[in-house]
């Protein structure tokens, strides 16, 4: 072998390495994707109540989503470019529409769905004047009348989300949050450098320092504030000395604050029903079946929502069989502005009277909606 040869020979072995190298690196380098952005909106009816429970798609993509209680929605990995989206929901008209996507922000997408399934005149629950009872009726009164001391509600809490009950307190006027020995969060009233006394579920805590981050925001049903000596409720000043850096009353939630129906849903197969017309849709029928008015509906005004003056809206979607009674299994929410509200709402329809709908003469099942109004008749003060 001569020189030239073996030169060449190891001029090839040093260089198969770094060949071995160059193709390792290149397969490890992740390939530069499309530039993807997201589409957000909103999904209303054409009253503009937000519909819950949308199925938002984008043809030959896999982004779908599915709108909250807001009507809200949230779709991630759109290409640049023009992309058809395609919004479905029982009850109500199939909608497509061409969105032009053309920088990474995204773009925002307002829909307005017109209801096929035949809407019932609005049931309006209005209610002058509420009798509290159990655990919490000394707390929805002085709720209601807001005649002294500073409310926290629920509606509040779940609004805001803090992270620590500290954090929601020292917004409030006249608070401030301080950090005590051994990390304890406390909070001083008015420049007052004492604890205040604290109270949980009517029971006083007067032992030192309450750690107020050790109550958990989503377990609290609503909080009572009073910044003096002399204005918590009588029964809550327990000794004046203690009481006089002020006065902290906790209520907690429990099964007699939340709604007890949350989870339950419409079938699934309903929209294969509607699609067989074993259930009718309003333009399929020739009288549309409506709410039996001699009969007395047991719909009430959730106490809790009631206290904290607050109205609402409630959208059900159910299927009325031929005896005019609500087909158990088929009760979905399309709108609703409180969890307390829908509950108040199911339990009504389990008991309701209908007048069933014709078709051709006979008794057939129809797929309605019926909105539901919580209005407070008589006002209030104005909440502090």
């Amino acid at each position: 072998m001569t020189t030239a040869e073996r030169s060449s020979r190891v001029r090839a072995a040093h260089a198969i390495p770094a060949l071995v190298l160059a193709v390792m690196t290149l397969a490890m380098t992740p390939l530069r994707s499309a530039a993807q952005a997201v589409i957000t909106g909103i999904v209303t009816d054409t009253s503009d109540a937000p519909i819950f429970g949308a199925e938002i798609t984008v043809e030959g993509s896999d982004a779908n989503a599915r709108t909250d209680e807001h009507g809200s929605f949230r779709l991630a990995g759109i290409p640049l470019g023009e992309s058809s989206v395609t919004v479905r929901r029982l009850g109500f008209a199939f909608f497509k529409v061409d969105v032009q996507v053309s920088q990474p922000s995204g773009a925002q997408l307002t829909v307005r769905m017109t209801p096929v399934a035949g809407s019932l005149p609005t049931v309006v629950v209005r209610a002058d004047r509420m009798s509290y009872r159990g655990r919490l009726a000394g707390y929805y009164g002085r709720l209601e009348k807001r005649s002294a001391g500073y409310f926290i509600t629920r509606e509040q809490i779940d609004h805001e989300r803090p992270s620590s009950l500290g954090q929601l307190l020292q917004r409030v006027p006249g608070i401030r949050a301080s950090r005590g020995r051994a990390g304890i969060t406390g909070v001083r009233m008015r420049g007052r450098n004492c604890w205040p006394l604290v109270w949980f579920d009517g029971v006083p805590m007067p032992a030192g320092e309450v750690d107020l981050d050790s109550f958990v925001p989503s377990s609290i049903q609503g909080i009572e504030l009073y910044l003096g000596s002399t204005t918590a409720p009588a029964s809550y000043t327990y000794d004046r000395d203690l009481s006089s850096c002020g006065t902290i009353l906790i209520w907690s939630r429990g099964p007699d604050t939340d709604p007890v129906n949350a989870g339950s849903s419409a079938s699934d197969d309903l929209e294969a029903l509607v699609a067989h017309l074993a259930v009718y849709t309003a333009e399929k029928v020739d009288r549309q079946t409506r709410l039996d008015t001699t009969q007395v509906l047991s719909l009430a005004f959730p106490p809790p929502l009631y206290a904290s003056r607050t109205p609402g809206l409630v959208i059900a979607q159910f299927v009325v069989d031929t005896l005019g009674r609500v087909e158990g299994g088929t009760v979905g929410i399309v709108s609703s502005t409180a969890p307390l509200f829908t509950d108040a709402v199911r339990l009504a329809l389990a008991t309701a009277t209908f007048v069933p709908a014709l078709k051709d003469g006979h008794l057939v099942r129809q797929l309605v909606q019926q909105p539901f109004e919580f209005s407070i008749g008589r006002q209030q003060p104005a909440a502090r």
